[in-house]
């Protein structure tokens, strides 16, 4: 009886083990938001205790996790946010900017970003791409690193309450350009939102960013520099976007890491290609449009009701009118 006991305990711990690792999920571990009230930036002291600022009380009202999850055989590091409420919600895969360290992931970020739209209802994955935050692999500045947000979807599969059937993709930044890339390579995105977009990478505004990142970070960059940096520019192949997702792109004019034009010149190639988007420039907005975060999280949250939560038809694209 005692060895049966044994065996049976021995297989179902091995059955577990198996269960653990046959998706591609790693870990879950739910990271406890009181640990930030210390934040200055979500939140203000009142009567002698830290609380959230009016525009972050919704953070009370969501879950947010650190995740691991398996791409290309790479063990890739990133956070998952859900409403605490138990449902079945449609999904936004977000894309950080920046590069190694600089703007990598974490959960400030991403409860300064998303705190209100998940408490409406959506569930957001974001991955700090291999090579950083303690993942596997080299960053790649839009090469193999794509392959980290493309398998989110399959991700997305193992996250309970999580709608499959409606993501949406949100890039910012560099982002945007892992954003812009991925559309032309998956069919599993229905909406798709693009702030301070860079589309050509072959417009050296900042001679010091080649060197620095460029250079070090996609490979044999000096030998075959004009292939890829046309394989990370959404200007040089606009023809590959796919027609049924709709585009909104942000931008400021006053952006100087990435200037307008980028957005501007983009979005002339997408009335010419019939690509379904919204361009909204602000107006002495900067890089991070900074100043304009409620208009901002209006403008996204709009935009995915739109096309994830409503189905809304797509716009006509075509010239038509009196």
């Amino acid at each position: 009886m005692k060895y049966f006991k044994l065996s049976l305990l021995l297989v179902l711990t091995i059955s577990n083990t198996v269960a653990q690792h046959n998706g591609l999920l790693l870990k879950k571990e739910k990271i406890s938001t009181q640990k930030y009230l210390k934040h200055s930036k979500l939140t203000q002291e009142t009567n002698g205790k830290r609380v959230w600022r009016d525009a972050y009380k919704k953070i009370d009202d969501v879950e947010l996790y650190a995740i691991q999850y398996l791409s290309d055989s790479l063990k890739v590091n990133g956070f998952l946010m859900k409403p605490k409420t138990q449902g079945k919600y449609p999904c936004i895969i977000f894309n950080r900017g920046g590069n190694r360290d600089f703007s990598k992931v974490s959960g400030p970020l991403l409860l300064h970003l998303f705190a209100s739209i998940v408490s409406k209802g959506y569930i957001v994955i974001a991955s700090q791409y291999r090579g950083n935050g303690g993942s596997e692999g080299k960053e790649e500045f839009g090469g193999k690193d794509v392959n980290d947000v493309l398998i989110l979807p399959d991700v997305l599969k193992e996250i309970e309450g999580a709608d499959t059937d409606r993501i949406g993709i949100y890039g910012w930044s560099r982002g945007s350009m892992m954003t812009y890339i991925a559309l032309t390579k998956t069919n599993k995105i229905k909406a798709a939102v693009v702030g301070g977009g860079q589309s050509d990478l072959t417009i050296m505004d900042r001679p010091k960013f080649e060197k620095g990142v460029y250079a070090e970070l996609i490979p044999n960059y000096w030998e075959n520099k004009t292939k890829e940096l046309e394989k990370r520019s959404a200007i040089k192949w606009v023809d590959k976007f796919p027609k049924n997702v709709p585009i909104l792109m942000l931008h400021g004019s006053s952006d100087w890491r990435v200037k307008a034009k980028h957005s501007l010149n983009l979005a002339l190639q997408f009335e010419k290609y019939k690509i379904p988007y919204r361009l909204v420039v602000f107006e002495g907005g900067d890089h991070g449009l900074t100043g304009h975060s409620n208009e901002v999280n209006e403008q996204v949250l709009k935009w995915f009701n739109r096309y994830l939560k409503n189905n809304e038809k797509l716009p006509n694209v075509e010239y038509h009118g009196h």
